[in-house]
């Protein structure tokens, strides 16, 4: 039986075997190249919008999400306002293929509850991810 590790040969070995999992986690990364195939836009109400996106390369439902984000975020800039609230989302998958009906309202001041957006700073965060807009 050999002498124990020393505390500092302990965290050596500690931290080598965390830093030997990070790659597997960039390659993920790397490794995710995502198409986005369209977004198409229906006006239910004055400010009701439906989004329908889709995708191939999606990783999990956030990957679609974030499209859909995107979309409504630069769409309701375009319409001259500044907020977005989600209500629904619906994903599904079929043949690899992503996608995502969405229903969001927009408005020109913050609107009440949990899940809005700032629409300019979502642009700006796809922009950053590479994720289109409109």
């Amino acid at each position: 039986m050999g002498a124990p590790l020393p505390p500092l040969a302990l965290f050596a070995a500690a931290c080598g075997a965390l830093v030997a999992c990070a790659p597997a986690n960039t390659a993920s990364q790397a490794d995710f190249s995502p198409v986005y195939n369209g977004i198409q836009r229906n006006l239910l109400d004055v400010d009701l919008v439906n989004m329908h996106v889709t995708m191939t390369g999606a990783r999990t439902t956030a990957d679609i999400d974030a499209y859909a984000r995107c979309a409504i975020a630069q769409y309701a800039l375009n319409r001259g306002y500044g907020f977005a609230r989600h209500v629904r989302t619906n994903v599904a998958i079929q043949g690899g293929v992503w996608s995502a009906d969405a229903v969001y309202t927009i408005s020109p001041t913050l609107p009440p509850g949990l899940r809005t957006l700032d629409a300019e700073v979502v642009v700006q965060n796809c922009a950053a991810d590479g994720i289109p807009t409109v």
